[in-house]
């Protein structure tokens, strides 16, 4: 079997998709592994995440989306997608840069589910990263293509949610 990259991925409905990766990204700061964190879907740059991951040493970190993503037919649909796209070669960059150790590519599950970015593109980026490195992907609707592609794939369901009896997002728990 030849050597490939390890592919983890973190998918469901439940909450604590991107917090599983970012233990992985405080595991691999631990161990002085550098990493790259490129968030796609999300805006915000004033959450928690980005301001403790800017704090980290070696870790690079870019936000490539534009928050909620409407349906395919608005016409705010096609600026979802350009980023999604810019997202994605802000990642091709990390994989080939040979700076990395571990690179988590926070909601591009999503991304791809939504049909932002091709399945097909995210899993050449994929194959055609260096065997030495770690990929973690997020998200909602993990696709068939991007699972096959993964040696780990973890689903977090959704038991209870406090959002759905009227608890609205909290600093530090949601963002």
């Amino acid at each position: 079997m030849a050597a490939k990259a390890r592919i983890l991925i973190f998918t469901g409905d439940g909450k604590g998709k991107t917090t599983a990766a970012l233990g992985m990204a405080l595991r691999a700061q631990g161990h002085g592994i550098p990493l790259a964190v490129i968030q796609f879907v999300k805006a915000d740059c004033q959450t928690g995440e980005f301001a403790a991951l800017s704090a980290l040493p070696g870790t690079q970190i870019t936000v490539a989306g534009l928050g909620f993503v409407p349906p395919e037919g608005d016409e705010r649909f096609a600026d979802h997608c350009r980023a999604a796209s810019e997202g994605l070669r802000a990642a091709a960059a990390a994989i080939h840069s040979g700076c990395h150790g571990l690179i988590i590519l926070d909601e591009l599950c999503y991304a791809v589910a939504r049909r932002l970015v091709p399945e097909e593109a995210v899993l050449a980026l994929l194959v055609g990263a260096p065997p030495d490195l770690v990929i973690v992907l997020t998200g909602r609707g993990a696709t068939a293509g991007l699972i096959a592609a993964a040696d780990t794939v973890s689903e977090v369901r959704c038991i209870k949610h406090g959002f759905d009896s009227g608890i609205k997002a909290q600093k530090g728990v949601e963002f």
